[in-house]
């Protein structure tokens, strides 16, 4: 019996996919241990979403080539893909390259390595219209499962490398996602988490098949997400349905009505923005405005009672003046989001926004940062405190034990993590409190 150590780097949609590898590996027969010396196989996903996220994945290939030398080291995924020319056979710690779009070839190509011989499993990503079907039965997580339905990405934002690593969108059938959801309630998980490398283009390509091919491919009108989110919405067990991150364009009046109709909706919207100045989103290639993405925030909060909000900001893009940082700030400022996810700006060869000019120093990301990172903190803290004296619905999620006793951790629809002490074990259930301060972890 073969040894088996994964190691995932990057988003869910990575996570997901290396769950489903490694499942696929348990069926086959092979040992899955931990990421530590001993293993016969060494495989990891990696990622390729900045120069940074590139050096952690050759870092890993080569911590996994020195724990076991005679190791098979397979390295999958989007650092991989978006470098392949570069990557094979030059690095001598890679045996086996596979690239996205043949994860699900996985055991097939573990049984044609022989004899030591490099080998390599890489398409063209750019030119495929084939969704990789991949399922899963479990999930890392006990009562959370993340699902993805969706894969590739059409935007090509200035700084961003991933339609490169992941190709054009290609979106998984609903039954298909529908039986997998079904598989997973049948297993005791209550949440699902929708997510895929650009979820609000759910759809857009079976669209576009069935009206090459006049057909309706669900039998009910062509298939997007909304439709997706209805069908989910139907499975028995499942309690709550939580959404990835959106675009904002996605956000219309018909989208909101409906879902805020669903009582499984969780009230938990991540919206991404990036920057809250005009003149940075149009170098960033972003298609909206900060008005228009302050109205979809406004009709969210129409639809919901108080729902989290929350987004990702870049501080530091190249050309980014004091000015339109502090407008960015500003902007942040007024929508009053739940979190705040900072990144500083780090260039990706490959992309628009590696050549541009003014490129911003380290020294000034930083600084720029830490006040954003503060801002959020506040927000966040203030958002949190508005459900004091409220009632809320926990999804109990793990037991810790804390100086000889339980305590149960869990997250409320809005996605607030809360503590609770109990006696019972209260695991996979879903429990009614007055939310006070010592129920938040922050």
């Amino acid at each position: 019996m073969k040894k088996v150590a994964l190691h995932n780097l990057g988003c869910k949609v990575n996570a997901y996919e290396t769950e489903a590898m490694q499942q696929m590996l348990e069926r086959e027969g092979y040992e899955i241990v931990p990421f530590q010396e001993g293993a016969d196989i060494y495989i990891i996903n990696t990622c390729t979403v900045t120069n940074i996220a590139d050096r952690k994945s050759r870092q890993m290939l080569h911590r996994a080539r020195k724990m076991n030398p005679d190791a098979i080291v397979v390295a999958t995924g989007c650092y991989v893909q978006a470098q392949e020319d570069e990557n094979h056979p030059a690095d001598p710690c890679i045996d086996i390259i596979i690239g996205n779009n043949k994860k699900k070839d996985l055991i097939s190509v573990l049984k044609a390595y022989e004899n030591r011989k490099a080998q390599k499993e890489v398409i063209d990503i750019g030119h495929t219209t084939e969704y990789e079907e991949l399922k899963l039965t479990k999930t890392g997580e006990h009562t959370r499962a993340y699902i993805k339905v969706q894969d590739g990405c059409n935007q090509f934002c200035s700084y961003c490398i991933i339609p490169f690593a992941r190709g054009r969108v290609r979106s998984r059938k609903p039954e298909d996602v529908v039986s997998e959801v079904s598989r997973l309630a049948e297993n005791g998980y209550q949440e699902v988490v929708l997510t895929g490398i650009h979820l609000s283009s759910y759809g857009i390509d079976l669209r576009n098949e069935a009206e090459e091919n006049e057909t309706e491919p669900d039998g009910s009108g062509h298939p997007d997400l909304l439709s997706l989110i209805l069908k989910v919405h139907e499975v028995e067990g499942i309690q709550r349905i939580r959404l990835g991150s959106l675009e904002p364009r996605i956000i219309t009046e018909r989208f909101v009505r409906t879902i805020a109709s669903l009582p499984k909706i969780c009230p938990h919207f991540h919206l991404s923005l990036q920057s809250g100045c005009d003149v940075t989103l149009r170098r960033m290639n972003r298609r909206y405005t900060s008005a228009e993405y302050y109205e979809k925030c406004e009709l969210l909060r129409e639809y919901f009672d108080n729902p989290a909000l929350t987004t990702d900001i870049i501080v530091g893009f190249p050309g980014e003046t004091e000015e339109e940082f502090a407008a960015s700030k500003a902007f942040v400022d007024k929508v009053n989001f739940y979190e705040t996810h900072i990144f500083k700006y780090s260039k990706r060869e490959g992309t628009k926004a590696a050549v541009m000019e003014n490129q911003i120093p380290e020294t000034v990301k930083t600084k720029r940062s830490a006040e954003m990172i503060e801002l959020g903190r506040i927000k966040q803290a203030e958002y949190e405190k508005s459900f004091l004296g409220k009632e809320v619905e926990v999804l109990v999620e793990e037991q810790i034990h804390e100086q000889g006793r339980s305590v149960f951790i869990g997250h409320t629809k809005e996605y607030l993590k809360v503590r609770l002490d109990a006696e019972e074990n209260l695991e996979n259930q879903i429990v009614s409190i007055v939310l006070d301060e010592r129920h938040l972890t922050t």
